[in-house]
């Protein structure tokens, strides 16, 4: 637990020191949200197939899929950490005021443990994050 928080402290900081560092932007509109935030095994028209914590490794790919509320004309990213590392990126372009997007990670059935998937926008500000377990197949 005690490696956990200092984990998501270090990242905490690098995007805020990364925030810090950008360009000012516009600001988030106070009615701005990620609404729903689900991992799931599918993506079944534009909406998720089910809803998963945990997955064991006879699953091999998941989706994580967003809601995004007021967030129009902005930039957001879904960062996918394994062990305390960007392991991939998803960007998007948020096009209305409820726009649904999502991005999907192969996984590597020896890449067990916790993920996080943290949603940020542009300027690197988390405005979400969410986790899963992966375990080995018994």
């Amino acid at each position: 637990m005690r490696i956990f928080k200092s984990i998501s402290l270090l990242l905490m900081t690098y995007l805020f020191l990364q925030t810090a560092l950008v360009a000012e932007t516009a600001p988030i509109p106070e009615n701005a949200r990620v609404a729903r935030a689900v991992f799931t095994t599918g993506i079944n028209d534009r909406e998720p197939f089910n809803q998963v914590v945990a997955i064991d490794t006879r699953q091999q790919e998941i989706f994580f899929f967003t809601d995004i509320r007021n967030l129009q004309g902005r930039t957001i990213k879904h960062i996918w950490v394994y062990n305390g590392q960007a392991v991939s990126e998803n960007e998007f372009t948020v096009g209305g005021p409820r726009w649904r997007v999502n991005s999907r990670k192969a996984l590597d059935p020896s890449m067990t443990g916790k993920w996080t998937v943290w949603v940020v926008d542009e300027s690197g500000w988390p405005l979400h994050a969410s986790i899963f377990m992966y375990y080995p197949a018994r």
